[in-house]
């Protein structure tokens, strides 16, 4: 009786949805991947043996790796919604580009990051795939700056919208809500570009992030991406 009612919970049922998707997956194995990233560089930082060091340097190079496969032909995808973004006629302008502008560049992360698949599984080791590395992590430089630079202009427009609500008519209270809730979905997103961000600027060492800042950086962006597709799922 009691193994019947957790087998049919709701919560249940939701989770397999969860983790029937692409996206799920890859949201929580992010999360271990950078929180294993975070704690190795802690345990390094306290001073402990590299037995208790190595087992989260594993999870990490490991999660990242299975991550790597799984993202394997996303390019295309993101090719795909850069040419509908670019033909759309509706809409603000600016969005409109950039949005074009930060799928073309996550396009070009997918596409040279797919490039060092067979070096980084050992298949194959080429010498240009340090170079492939480079150009993926400036194409998602790329794509992330777009995105911020969206969230921002939304935000703004936001605002914009909100100062001409009349809070005293039933429309209005219901278009104040509706801002709220974009309003909160366009700030997790920016919270999460930020975040992201973090990873290529420190690989390309334009930024000088230890692993500490990257990794739980690399964590909340994940939590953050969890909660989305959780709802997304709902």
């Amino acid at each position: 009786m009691v193994a019947d009612a957790l087998v049919y919970h709701p919560a249940v049922s939701h989770y397999l949805k969860f983790v029937a998707t692409t996206v799920g997956r890859d949201k929580l194995l992010r999360l271990l991947q950078y929180f294993a990233r975070f704690y190795a560089w802690y345990l390094l930082r306290t001073n402990k043996p590299a037995s208790a060091i190595q087992p989260w340097e594993t999870m990490k190079k490991q999660f990242g790796l299975v991550r790597k496969v799984m993202r394997a032909g996303k390019n295309v995808e993101h090719i795909k919604a850069a040419a509908v973004a670019a033909d759309s006629k509706n809409g603000d302008p600016i969005l409109r580009y950039l949005a074009v502008g930060r799928q073309l560049g996550y396009a070009g992360y997918l596409t040279f990051d797919l490039g060092t698949l067979l070096d980084a599984t050992g298949i194959r080791k080429t010498e240009s795939a340090k170079r492939l590395a480079r150009e993926s992590q400036r194409f998602w430089v790329m794509g992330l700056s777009c995105s911020v630079i969206a969230q921002a202009y939304t935000l703004w427009r936001l605002r914009q919208r909100e100062a001409r609500v009349d809070r005293k008519e039933g429309e209005g209270v219901v278009e104040a809500k509706r801002i709220e809730v974009e309003r909160a979905a366009s700030r997790i997103q920016l919270t999460s570009d930020l975040c992201d961000l973090t990873v290529p600027l420190s690989a390309l060492a334009w930024v000088n992030f230890d692993d500490g800042i990257v990794g739980l950086a690399g964590t909340l962006s994940s939590l953050l991406g969890i909660y989305t597709q959780w709802k997304k799922t709902a």
